[in-house]
């Protein structure tokens, strides 16, 4: 399992011209930058061709990859890797064309390079307008995570950035794999292989590296468990945008159908645990929990998940379904297992005041069959994404129509959500005259 301490935790790289890990990664990252200057001039039939190329070469290479990623799985095994971080770390030959698949979609995404953004002519014949242009060098710090080496090349490349990627020693083997088909197909393709680099080679140490490399990196995205992208967030000199992990919830109002109720739930429970939009914390108004609850804890108990409830959510248990006293480690918790934590509400109100106290920002779901209520819900909370009536798996990019995703992004500034094709951008204001001088 990658932890936080083998991902970033380290003492910053000296000032010495000799510190060898910080040069090298410093070299990695000037190569990006002379990389990424290729490729924000390249066209979108070039970055497209280069797409469909890179999905073609993994599939070719599903095998080398399958085996490469057992080696992993089984190490992440021997170490005691929870079941979540197991599920995100596995590459079966389904999950291998599923990447490719994701690749060729956003080879049929619109490129975001070139878009402008808003224009206008000023009283003094100034033409304005605000294009997009991609960030230049993307740096990644993840873990666990190989698809996320594909997704990032993907979505850096139709963006016209060059990526540097840090996966952590989870991955190791599966990423090596997969940057070097990554890599050699962009040559034949006639791309920079300067395009793609990993520095998982550099260990932590790289990894702090990275995360002092201003000037030549632009954009750094951690993507993992709160430790490691709280601790990049904090030492990073480089531009941060935090990804979030996910404490989403699923609240079911007084007047929702149990019949759409109990679907999302489970889905958004257990269609896939190790996931940040997973749901975490279930939330049911008291009118609606006597005839709702006993059924959900009932679905919850076959479907393997553990309760940790509330003493008026073990009241409702029916006979055998075992409720765990919740805490606020509970209510704060992001499981990735078949863990949820349950708790019965008076009312709306009292959704909202427990959502804001322990929500990560990421997604929240209401079931309800009230206008008012998902209005009010929709108005008053502040996560990156709120669902009515659907399940919170629902958070993604490839969902949203976006392609792959980089990261889905809890904060505010730049990127919000699952992060895009778009979010890899920046914008440039390109003026136009006839020879104006300002009075």
């Amino acid at each position: 399992m990658t932890t936080l301490t083998d991902a970033t935790t380290a003492s910053a790289p000296t000032d010495s011209p000799t510190d060898p890990v910080r040069d090298a990664v410093l070299d990695v990252a000037r190569r990006a930058k002379v990389a990424s200057r290729a490729l924000a001039m390249a066209t979108r039939a070039q970055k497209d061709s280069a797409l469909l190329a890179l999905a073609d070469a993994l599939v070719a290479a599903t095998d080398e990859i399958v085996a490469a990623n057992e080696v992993d799985v089984r190490r992440g095994r021997e170490n005691g890797t929870s079941v979540g971080l197991l599920d995100r770390l596995t590459l079966t030959p389904d999950r291998v064309e599923a990447i490719a698949a994701a690749l060729r979609e956003l080879a049929a995404l619109p490129d975001p390079v070139g878009e402008v953004v808003r224009g206008s002519t000023l009283p003094n014949g100034l033409r304005l307008r605000q294009v997009r242009v991609p960030m230049g060098v993307v740096g990644m710090i993840y873990e666990a995570r190989p698809n996320v080496t594909v997704d990032a090349a993907g979505l850096a490349l139709k963006s016209g950035n060059a990526v540097i990627l840090r996966g952590g020693s989870a991955a190791a083997t599966s990423n090596e794999v997969i940057v070097g088909v990554l890599s050699r197909a962009l040559v034949a393709q006639g791309l920079p292989a300067d395009a793609v680099q990993s520095i998982d080679a550099y260990g932590r140490e790289g990894a702090v590296a990275l995360m002092h490399a201003r000037g030549l990196v632009d954009l750094l995205v951690p993507r993992g468990g709160a430790d490691l992208i709280q601790t990049v967030v904090r030492e990073s000199t480089v531009p941060v945008v935090e990804t979030g992990v996910g404490n989403c919830h699923v609240y079911v109002d007084a007047s929702a159908d149990p019949a759409m109720a109990l679907p999302i739930l489970l889905n958004s429970k257990t269609q896939r645990t190790g996931v940040c939009n997973a749901a975490e914390t279930l939330l049911v108004h008291a009118d609606a929990a006597p005839a709702f609850l006993p059924l959900a804890l009932a679905a919850l108990a076959e479907a393997g998940v553990v309760v940790h409830g509330d003493a008026r959510t073990a009241a409702l248990a029916p006979a055998g379904v075992a409720v765990v006293p919740a805490t606020d480690d509970d209510w704060a918790r992001e499981y990735l297992a078949l863990e949820i934590a349950v708790g019965v509400v008076d009312d709306l109100d009292g959704a909202l005041e427990h959502i804001r106290t322990w929500t990560s920002g990421h997604t929240e779901a209401i079931v309800t069959r009230d206008l008012t209520s998902s209005e009010r819900f929709v108005a008053e909370l502040d996560s990156a994404a709120i669902m009515v009536n659907a399940s919170t798996r629902f958070t993604d990019g490839g969902q949203f129509g976006l392609g792959a995703e980089i990261g889905i992004s809890t904060q505010k500034l730049h990127a919000r959500g699952p992060m895009g094709l778009g979010e890899l951008t920046t914008t440039k204001w390109i003026v136009q005259g006839d020879g104006q001088i300002r009075s």
